[in-house]
């Protein structure tokens, strides 16, 4: 008898590793298949048949996608901004830098376009589950006959996780009564760690969920980060120590530096001094950071300051006490996430994986956030208070900044310098300020001239085909029994390994909150909605972005037939997509604070 519980260990073991395996490898929709076995009258004489199982091919790679959130163009260091990002400019030091990469301008419709390489409105999320409207555009019912990365890979033989933010479930069904088929879990990936719903989270305090589950808090004085990276570490070596040859998909969407900024005050304190300067001298050395990496052209020039934005020379000494430290922790947040990504990139090398495994890093959503306020957000203080009397309150809590007990985002004054060389901000679909960020393309055995740039036109929606083509996967027509609609991003392999391609994603648009916009063949037109303002009253701007890619000058006057093509083809794929009806959404800035 005290044999028999090691035999049914080991049978135990056995039958869940044979039935592990089966499950899955094989596609998430597995209809019983007509059995070719010969049935005899005993197992003797029988023979058995096995249908065929889902499988990657022999060294197929592993692939890690990294979405950051909320940072700007210019504020990286291999992008040539301030912040030290070891991690990040390795991987782009010995992988590709895309700049002239775009995402929809703000958070959730980059994450459902970036996960079905569809356009946002295509997937229906024109803007938040929160704020969700009875169209197809706008429902944040994402249909699944547009797969997400994770249905398609797992029905290529892939393992697939999710961790962090996630924010495109349905509101109503984030409850623990489901329904779960909109949850990561019900959306392709095995597992999912992280906060599903709401865009932003406590880094100290954060809501956990784990696949459909709320759980207890795991976070004793970790930091969100760490978690982030310490589950993302045991999924890949669980995953790695059943099955060592079989590929995984590992999806790490950071809270940060989407706001509240928080982080250890050693890691804040690394920047201590260093935005003494403030931001009109960030904005001048990132620039010319940018012009010596080769990140912009030589003949790039600033744009003016964004409007309500002061010189920082006329701000009094405790203003700039206040905003430096506000960048500190900013710049210290985004160090310390590059630092855990860093853990993960690490871990892979240690296990052998990192050289045959691609990697795509979206540094941000959309541009740098414009939700601080122009003198600094510490704690959630009434919106209808002055500026002059949220700055003393700011100031008055100056010491909270970063830590568990303030809800810190930075003034516009840094959004704006680390959006450089473009103007405008986050949600401003109109602008490169908006919808520019740094892509980062790692992949060793893939690539040929490592730390090199791309310049390619590219959007979110490219980063699935592009996937799909460079691990040689398939996508199948029906993917849990849904027949597939077309994915509408355009594959960038074309242009890995051929820095002088010819562009292939040669059109796209931009809606969020009304303000919009449209891109073909190196023009553009855009409109910066304001809330409350007639849609037939907005203005219209024309750049030709072959001569003017970081928009200083308005064409629109002198060429109207070009806005009106332009205007005409927005209006025809407003109706292809599921762009109206317009959402009148975006607020007017105060535009009386200054220059």
């Amino acid at each position: 008898m005290k044999n028999t519980p090691l035999l049914f260990t080991k049978f135990s073991i056995a039958a869940l590793a044979l039935l592990a395996t089966t499950a899955s490898t094989r596609a998430q929709y597995t209809p019983v298949q007509p059995s070719k076995a010969t049935i005899g009258k005993t197992v003797a004489e029988t023979q058995q048949w096995w249908p065929e199982r889902k499988k990657a091919p022999q060294g197929a790679p592993n692939v890690v996608w990294i979405l950051l959130d909320d940072i700007g163009f210019g504020a990286i260091s291999s992008f040539g901004g301030l912040i030290q990002t070891p991690t990040l400019d390795s991987l782009a030091y010995n992988g590709l830098r895309y700049t002239n990469f775009h995402t929809t301008s703000i958070c959730a419709p980059t994450r459902a376009a970036l996960l079905t390489g569809r356009n946002h409105h295509s997937a229906h999320m024109g803007l938040f589950p929160e704020n969700a409207v009875g169209t197809p555009g706008y429902d944040a019912q994402i249909p699944f006959e547009k797969a997400t990365i994770a249905e398609i890979l797992k029905e290529n033989g892939y393992n697939t996780f999710a961790l962090g933010k996630w924010h495109i479930t349905p509101l109503a069904d984030l409850t623990p009564a489901g329904p779960f088929n909109r949850w990561p879990t019900g959306r392709g990936f095995d597992h999912f760690f992280g906060f599903p719903s709401r865009g932003s989270t406590d880094q100290w305090h954060t809501e956990f969920w784990e696949d459909t589950r709320r759980i207890k808090d795991q976070q004793n004085g970790k930091h969100f980060n760490q978690v982030l990276a310490d589950k993302a570490i045991e999924y890949v070596s669980e995953q790695k120590s059943a099955a060592p040859d079989k590929p995984f998909f590992l999806y790490l969407a950071t809270g940060a530096g989407h706001a509240p900024h928080q982080v250890a005050k050693e890691w804040s304190d690394k920047y201590k001094g260093k935005f003494d300067a403030g931001w009109d001298a960030y904005r001048e050395q990132a620039l010319a950071n940018q012009i010596r990496l080769g990140v912009v052209p030589k003949n790039t020039v600033l744009p003016p300051r964004n409007p309500g934005i002061k010189a920082w020379n006329t701000l009094s000494e405790p203003e700039k006490k206040l905003y430096a430290r506000f960048m500190e922790v900013y710049a210290g947040f985004l160090s310390y996430t590059d630092h855990e990504i860093g853990r993960v990139v690490n871990h892979l090398k240690q296990i052998g994986q990192l050289d045959n495994t691609l990697i795509f890093v979206s540094v941000g959503d959309n541009g740098a956030s414009k939700e601080g306020t122009f003198v600094g957000t510490v704690n959630n203080f009434d919106p209808e208070i002055s500026d002059e009397e949220h700055l003393k309150k700011n100031l008055k809590e100056i010491d909270l900044i970063g830590t568990e007990f303030a809800k810190a985002n930075y003034p516009l004054g840094w959004a704006a310098a680390t959006n450089v060389p473009f103007r405008q901000w986050k949600t401003d679909a109109n602008s490169e300020g908006g919808t520019r960020n740094p892509l980062i393309v790692f992949y060793p055995k893939g690539i040929k001239e490592k730390g090199a740039f791309r310049t390619q036109y590219s959007h979110v929606i490219d980063i699935l085909p592009t996937t799909v083509e460079l691990i040689n996967a398939q996508i199948p027509q029906t993917i849990n029994g849904y027949k597939q609609d077309a994915v509408e991003g355009t594959s960038l392999a074309y242009s890995i390994n051929d820095a002088k391609a010819t562009d292939r994603h040669t059109q796209q648009y931009y809606e969020i909150l009304g303000t919009r916009s449209i891109y073909k063949d190196g023009w553009k037109a855009g409109t910066l909605h304001v809330k409350k303002q007639p849609f037939d009253q907005d203005k219209w701007e024309l750049f030709n972005m072959n001569e003017d890619f970081n928009e200083l000058h308005d064409l629109a006057a002198s060429n109207p037939e070009k806005l009106k093509e332009l205007r005409e083809l927005f209006e025809s794929e407003a109706v292809k997509y599921n762009i109206y009806p317009l959402k009148d959404g975006t607020p007017p800035y105060r535009w009386t604070i200054g220059v």
